[in-house]
């Protein structure tokens, strides 16, 4: 339970779905922040994920915010680290260290840049959007099995869907997010356990465009 609050604390398009069915509550968080997932990878490893962001209000800030992830390790006398850094334009950015013994850290930087993406677009505070999703974080969610391709193969997966704002009396003020919808596509096949992880969230009345950020693993390579 301490580690269940402490992760919430720091906080698809390629699947087929086959079945669907709802998690109870503690599935959903065992599900999304799955143990021992970077437990197997080996060392001198990175894992590269791709970002690609449209947000129809605030192009610019897609543009920005659309790029590589790389996750790449080091051994400390006291811990495995986990380290993610955003690479874009010959350029890179440190986005944080974590225990690599606690799972993928990728889940937490997905959520966190769709709080401050939805925070930016609509306005409003990130605390309440971020409470609000970890809220859903620990409720009984939609989860689907499938399949999908993955490099020459065809892969078991499950997909849990989250809708942190279907029932906010705030919604009809978010310009669109209270319809967002966060799928995450996970496989015990993929380095890292995560697919895919997209936010989506249709454009407010009137305005140009939605909102879509997708987060999609690409390959595990040496360092």
């Amino acid at each position: 339970m301490r580690r269940k609050l402490a992760l919430i604390a720091v906080l698809g398009a390629l699947a087929l779905p086959a079945a669907a069915a709802t998690t109870e509550a503690e599935q959903t968080y065992e599900l999304l922040f799955k143990e021992g997932t970077l437990d197997s990878i080996a060392a001198g490893s990175v894992l590269h994920y791709s970002r690609a962001v449209q947000n129809g209000v605030l192009p610019e800030a897609a543009e920005t915010g659309s790029g590589e992830i790389a996750l790449s390790f080091e051994q400390t006398p006291e811990a495995r680290i986990a380290n993610l850094q955003f690479l874009k334009d010959g350029k890179h950015r440190n986005l944080g260290s974590f225990p690599a013994s606690v799972g993928n850290p990728m889940i937490m930087y997905f959520y966190e840049t769709v709080i401050r993406d939805m925070a930016e677009t609509a306005g409003g505070s990130p605390f309440y959007i971020r409470n609000r999703i970890k809220e859903s974080l620990v409720r009984p969610a939609e989860v689907e099995t499938g399949q999908a391709s993955y490099g020459s193969k065809t892969i078991e997966t499950r997909t849990v869907t989250l809708r942190p704002f279907a029932e906010d009396p705030n919604r009809a003020r978010m310009m669109g997010f209270g319809d967002l919808e966060l799928r995450v596509t996970m496989s015990e096949a993929v380095p890292g356990w995560y697919l895919s992880l997209i936010a989506e969230a249709p454009g407010a009345e009137g305005a140009q465009g939605g909102y879509l950020s997708e987060l999609r693993f690409d390959e595990v390579a040496a360092q």
